[in-house]
C-alpha cells in the first residue's frame, strides 16, 4: 500500500470525513467543510508528505525533535500547521495515526469529537 492510500485510510476512518481535491491534491474535510489534512505530492518542492492542523506547540516540538520527518509547511505553517514527510525511511504509521487524529480534533465540532471518544 502506498503512502497516499495509507493516509487516506487514516483520514476516512474518522467520523463524517470526506475527501476531495483542493489545490490539485487529495484533501480531507470534516463534514465537507473544514480541512484537517492535505496530501502534498511534490506540491511546493520535490518531497511527498502531508500538511495538517496541529495542537498548539506540536509543530515546534516535532520539528525540533525530528526535522527529518517533520517540517513547517508553506502558507499554513504560520498558523501552527504541521508538515510530515512520507518519502523518508522509518515512517511510523502508528504515530502518524495519532497526528491525523489530533488534526481532526483541531477542527471537528464537539459532537464529532465525542463520537470519536466513544468509539
Amino acid at each position: 500500500m502506498d503512502a497516499l492510500e495509507r493516509l487516506r485510510g487514516l483520514c476516512l476512518a474518522l467520523p463524517e470525513t470526506t475527501e476531495r481535491l483542493s489545490h490539485g491534491e487529495p484533501t480531507w474535510f470534516v463534514r465537507d467543510k473544514k480541512t484537517f489534512v492535505m496530501f502534498a505530492d511534490q506540491h511546493h518542492d520535490d518531497r511527498t508528505g502531508f500538511w495538517c492542523a496541529a495542537p498548539e506547540g506540536a509543530q515546534e516540538s516535532l520539528i525540533a525533535g525530528d526535522p527529518e520527518h517533520f517540517f513547517r509547511p508553506p502558507y499554513v505553517g504560520h498558523r501552527g500547521w504541521l508538515g510530515v514527510y512520507l518519502d523518508v525511511d522509518g515512517v511510523d504509521w502508528g504515530h502518524l495515526a495519532e497526528i491525523v487524529e489530533d488534526a481532526y480534533r483541531q477542527v471537528a465540532p464537539k459532537s464529532l469529537i465525542a463520537r470519536l471518544d466513544e468509539g
